[in-house]
Order: C-alpha cells, then structure tokens, then sequence
C-alpha cells in the first residue's frame, strides 16, 4: 500500500514545486487564463480556489494572509479590488481546467487553467453585433 501520496511531485523537491505553483497562480490572477500541463494546473487549481476565497471575505485580515502565501503587492491587491469582487455570488467554483492538446516536444498533456468570471475584452465582431442590435432596437 503507498501511503502519504496526497500531491504531485511534478518532479522537483518541495521548494521548487512551492515557488512553481506559486508563480502559476500568480500569473493565473494576472492574466486570468494561463497555459500549463494538466498535473501543474491540477496542483495549482486549489491554491488559487482557497487564495479567491480567503479575499473574498475582504478586510485587512485576509489580505494578511493572502499576502503570506503570495508575497506579491501588485498582484494580491488586484484579487481584492478586481477578482473577488466578481467571485462574490459564487460560492466556489472559481476555476476551470481545459483540456488542450499534447506538447511536441515531450507529450505532456496541455490544459487551460482559467477563471470563470474573467473579464473578456470585445473582439470586434461582438462590437459590430452589438451596434446592429442597438440600431435595431432604435428602429420601432
């Protein structure tokens, strides 16, 4: 029986594998949408689950510590002020994991570690139907 296999290794001591999925995290709160191997997201999935829920109660408490996990003013203040808040009717569920293609190099299986609520800029075929529905609306 093996016991005491509750994380993945991801092939480093425990200090690298901290630093990785601290850095996967960070980036997931910067850009909303990374790209990394599925046993990397699968890892970092919960940090940043538990990381929005702790910011979402608010307050300089939980900023605290936040900020003891993710030693990053820039990008714990951007939890707080930007994700949190659009996480707030949301009782978990924070994150999802896509499945993308495998890696030529080594095989590695790609995924999508995203936030659900992330903020989507309009491409400009959404702007062009969303000028036509206002011009139609402003017919009757």
């Amino acid at each position: 029986m093996i016991h005491g296999k509750k994380n993945r290794l991801l092939g480093s001591d425990s200090k690298l594998r901290k630093a990785v999925l601290r850095g996967l995290v960070r980036s997931l709160f910067i850009s909303e949408r990374i790209e990394t191997t599925v046993a990397r997201a699968k890892e970092a999935r919960p940090i940043a689950e538990k990381l929005i829920g702790i910011a979402r109660k608010g307050g300089l408490s939980a900023k605290r510590h936040v900020l003891s996990i993710l030693p990053d003013d820039a990008v714990v203040s951007r939890l707080m002020k930007d994700i949190a808040p659009r996480c707030m009717e949301r009782s978990g569920g924070f994150t999802r994991i896509l499945r993308t293609r495998f890696r030529p190099g080594d095989g590695a299986e790609m995924a999508i570690l995203e936030l659900v609520d992330r903020a989507v800029a309009p491409t400009p075929d959404d702007k062009k139907s969303k000028d036509k529905e206002k011009a139609a609306a402003a017919k009757p």
